[in-house]
């Protein structure tokens, strides 16, 4: 019940507004957010590296609905691989895109503009010989992200995919992208869904989890395991050894901030770990959904604001 109504809570601009005016909330989004700016996600990805850990990058928007801001969406991507490939970072991080950012919600013509801006973000990712993951949001975008996604494939085939363990639709459309040089990433789902379309228990989104590891990694492609539960970690590595995958041709995804311990500790054990790295100012959504993913997230934020 928290978590809905946590998720519900990240699209009201009511609560955001409450949200982003209270002092003490940028303290604790600073544990989920590597800063505002370019330099600080900069600094952030360095770190990570002195650790032995890769990392995907964020630039924090979502729900465009102005062309403008999508575009400058898109310029911001630009800038930040032409910094990284100046700074040498480029072998050891790409780059990770919300799609609803670029304008795929926008009337008439938004997923031709969100197409037409993740383009241009790609052909910036090549120059810098990097890599592109689309993020998948809410079940109503995994048609039209599954779309452009093959769309830019015929340029650019390492763009990646992510799937949400949690949509009943999620196994078939992993058996249509496990073929050799598709990158996907997996993952449970931090969206509110109606019952309709997704697993409404915990127990069944876990195991459609274990049922999609299987299928990527015993299908041709890349698989990124996305979980910070360690059951999930454990079930990854169990679906690599029996498709007689080695460290290095799958990889685990873990979030800034969280469970940083186990991030570590797998890169230390010969794991290849990226971490997903979120900076910019638009971070209302993004915390709100971290919030709702984990109670002791929450509980975090509580001590927070009580000064302990």
């Amino acid at each position: 019940m928290l978590s809905s109504f946590l998720l519900r809570a990240s699209r009201s601009p009511r609560v955001r507004d409450a949200m982003v005016g209270f002092p003490v909330t940028r303290r604790v989004v600073d544990r989920f957010v590597a800063g505002e700016s370019i330099e600080s996600a900069i600094r952030a990805v360095r770190a990570l590296r002195a650790d032995g850990l890769h990392a995907t990058l964020d630039h924090l928007g979502e729900d465009t609905r102005d062309a403008a801001q999508a575009a400058a969406i898109r310029d911001a991507y630009i800038e930040l691989l032409t910094v990284l490939h100046r700074n040498a970072l480029a072998d050891a991080v790409e780059v990770s895109v919300k799609l609803s950012a670029l304008g795929q919600a926008l009337p008439d013509a938004g997923e031709k503009l969100a197409l037409e801006h993740a383009r241009a973000i790609c052909e910036a990712a090549s120059a810098a010989g990097t890599t592109v993951t689309l993020d998948m949001e809410d079940h109503t975008t995994v048609e039209s992200t599954l779309h452009i996604v093959r769309e830019l494939r015929q340029d650019f085939p390492w763009v990646g995919a992510v799937m949400q363990s949690m949509l009943l639709r999620t196994p078939q459309d992993c058996r249509d992208l496990a073929y050799p040089g598709s990158r996907v990433r997996l993952v449970k789902g931090a969206y509110a869904e109606p019952p309709e379309v997704a697993h409404p228990r915990k127990a069944d989104v876990d195991a459609a989890f274990g049922e999609c590891a299987a299928i990527l990694m015993s299908g041709g492609g890349y698989p990124m395991i996305a979980s910070h539960d360690p059951r999930m970690i454990a079930t990854g590595k169990r679906a690599a050894r029996d498709a007689g995958r080695q460290p290095g041709e799958y990889e685990f995804q873990m979030l800034y901030g969280i469970r940083t311990d186990l991030q570590r500790q797998l890169a230390h054990k010969g794991e290849r770990v990226r971490v997903y790295v979120p900076f910019g100012t638009d971070w209302y959504a993004y915390f709100m959904r971290r919030l709702a993913e984990r109670p002791a997230n929450v509980a975090f934020f509580l001590r927070a604001l009580l000064g302990r």
